[in-house]
């Protein structure tokens, strides 16, 4: 029963459950491209996380772009440390389902990774994304520095009006530097690829916002 309901409020550390100290297993190569998951970005690279929903079809959106190095799907954004997939699911951790995205900024610069992001899913939805229902599914982008959150708000100013002369709703997504990312288990991480009949939940918005330096996805 602890793990069958779909709360659509976040919980208080306090409340969040306890986790575990020692990383859960995973894979140590990208199934695609064979380069090292858990390798932190190179000199010259950049990394960000995003969540747009179920991470199995939110990752292959990023591994399949050119420009970036490798992607690793995990959980971001609340208090659990080191959570299971069942865990996350239950809506008792906090966290949301994330890829993180490692990049060549010389080759693909994070305007085209935010426009990407921004139509490869609803970000209006809440604690949803289509028939995906919980506070796992939640939009969010995690930086890791003042420059690349100044980016983000101003892509996120944009889509905005893009959607509101559109007559769609408010952004939801959650918008703060990364405090911690866990890697999900060995079986999701490129699921798309290990299963290509496999469920994806990325639909995209419909509604398009040329962004400066989105050349390399128009």
């Amino acid at each position: 029963m602890l793990f069958s309901r779909k709360p659509l409020a976040l919980p208080s550390r306090d409340t969040a459950l306890p986790g575990r100290a020692m990383a859960i297993p995973t894979a140590s190569t990208h199934f695609v491209n064979g380069r090292d998951l858990n390798a932190p970005a190179a000199e010259g690279q950049r990394e960000i996380v995003f969540a747009l929903g179920c991470f199995w079809g939110a990752e292959r959106v990023f591994w399949e772009t050119e420009g970036v190095h490798v992607t690793q799907v995990g959980y971001a954004g609340g208090y659990t440390p080191n959570p299971t997939y069942e865990e996350a699911c239950s809506g008792q951790t906090g966290h949301t389902e994330v890829v993180r995205v490692v990049y060549d900024p010389s080759v693909v610069t994070l305007d085209a990774l935010l426009k990407l992001f921004w139509e490869s899913h609803d970000p209006t939805q809440g604690m949803r994304q289509g028939n995906d229902i919980g506070t796992q599914y939640r939009s969010a982008i995690y930086v890791s520095d003042e420059a690349e959150l100044e980016t983000v708000r101003a892509s996120q100013t944009a889509y905005q009006s893009a959607l509101t002369a559109a007559g769609r709703g408010e952004i939801t997504t959650e918008v703060k530097p990364l405090d911690a990312f866990y890697p999900a288990e060995d079986y999701h991480q490129q699921y798309l690829a290990k299963n290509p009949g496999g469920y994806c939940g990325i639909g995209g918005t419909g509604v398009s916002c040329p962004m400066p330096g989105a050349h390399a996805l128009d």
